[in-house]
């Protein structure tokens, strides 16, 4: 990682966004949660779902929180990689890019508690968000370094073709065929065959490899649809760079959205929207929903010009990697049970509330007072 001062200018609806994304992540999202489980009302709970990801098929709100990190990644892409595409040796570029992956995928495996734990029985080597976005990025990097939009555009129409094809007529051992239920899909079957010990929640009992019942996310197989979310990306990026009149980039922006959700809804009769396994049609809901957020926020902050009250958003955004490693891996908790213990008889279960409370205000201190410095850890 390396740290930045550079004071080029920067998409600053992306910048939002992004710290939109991972507020939500590491911030509002766990409060929520927190705040249901001490006042336990039903009231509250019933609506509790916009914080949760649905069980299996649908979509919540906060299955939008993943496809959007994937998606950001792509957008990003025209801005930071354009000047190295008419490079002719691109050898360099590309070593880059191989430590961007291996960074972000050492990264995953210690935010899943794999590595630090230092238990070689618990080495699980493909089960994080960041290590999607590594997957995403890096079929995404390729053909945006070596083939023109139009093929970008076919090959990302083909990535969702050829995922809804493999699930829909290979059959294997009893696995897909068109099955799309947690036990039996075929994604779930190459994952078991392939990963194997290696898998999430993966144990060895009597020999045989376990996985935890309720544990049914898919890599291997949803590695295409990755790339086709960060592909989506790059399409947003193209818009907001391109020159263009920026009325139109807003009509493109709003009518791609709402164009790729629709198609997505309408796949669902034939293949469900299920985010745990990433299928095609959850790929165009999920992108057209990320289209019309960035419609949204490129027409609030880049088109009207309303960049007052968004720094906080872009304490998040400009350090989202570290925002998400802090919330994952270091647990700042502890500090305020050590400093706040006294006040548990009094607050009951919303102690734990305020505790929460803590632990979010302690990693948005820290990248507040790395953004006030101007230091941005990148991979």
């Amino acid at each position: 990682m390396k740290s930045t001062h550079s004071a080029a200018k920067r998409l600053e609806s992306l910048d939002a966004l992004r710290g939109f994304d991972l507020f939500f992540l590491v911030a509002l999202g766990p409060l929520m949660n927190s705040l249901a489980r001490a006042a336990d009302a039903e009231w509250f709970n019933n609506w509790m779902g916009i914080f949760n990801h649905v069980s299996w098929e649908g979509f919540s709100p906060w299955d939008l929180i993943m496809p959007l990190f994937l998606f950001m990644s792509g957008i990003s892409m025209p801005f930071a990689l354009a000047r190295y595409k008419s490079m002719p040796d691109k050898r360099p570029l590309l070593r880059r890019l191989g430590k961007r992956i291996l960074l972000l995928w050492i990264f995953g495996m210690i935010c899943q508690g794999n590595l630090l734990g230092l238990n070689p029985d618990k080495i699980y080597l493909y089960s994080n968000t960041l290590q999607a976005i590594a997957a995403g990025y890096l079929i995404t990097a390729l053909l945006f370094l070596f083939t023109r939009r139009r093929t970008q555009l076919i090959t990302a129409v083909l990535l969702l073709l050829i995922y809804w094809a493999a699930m829909q007529f290979i059959q294997v051992d009893g696995y897909g065929g068109g099955n799309y239920t947690p036990q039996s899909n075929l994604a779930e079957w190459i994952d078991k065959v392939v990963l194997g010990r290696f898998r999430d929640t993966a144990q060895l009992v009597d020999g045989k490899v376990v996985v935890a019942e309720w544990y049914h996310y898919t890599w291997i197989l949803s590695s295409l649809n990755f790339g086709v979310t960060v592909l989506t990306g790059l399409f947003a990026g193209y818009i907001a760079k391109d020159k263009i009149e920026e009325k139109r980039k807003l009509k493109l922006y709003f009518g791609i959205g709402a164009t790729m959700v629709t198609i997505g809804w309408l796949w669902n009769f034939q293949m469900p929207v299920i985010k745990t396994i990433w299928t095609s049609s959850m790929v165009l809901v999920s992108s057209g929903y990320c289209f019309l957020l960035m419609g949204l926020f490129y027409y609030w902050i880049d088109y009207k010009g309303h960049r007052s009250g968004i720094t906080w958003l872009k304490v998040y955004g400009m350090n989202s990697i570290l925002a998400y490693m802090l919330a994952n891996v270091i647990d700042f908790r502890c500090i305020g049970q050590s400093l706040l213990y006294g006040l548990q008889p009094y607050m009951g279960s919303y102690y734990s509330f305020l505790i929460t409370l803590w632990n979010v205000a302690a990693i948005y201190v820290i990248l507040w007072m790395m953004y006030k410095r101007g230091i941005f850890l990148k991979v």
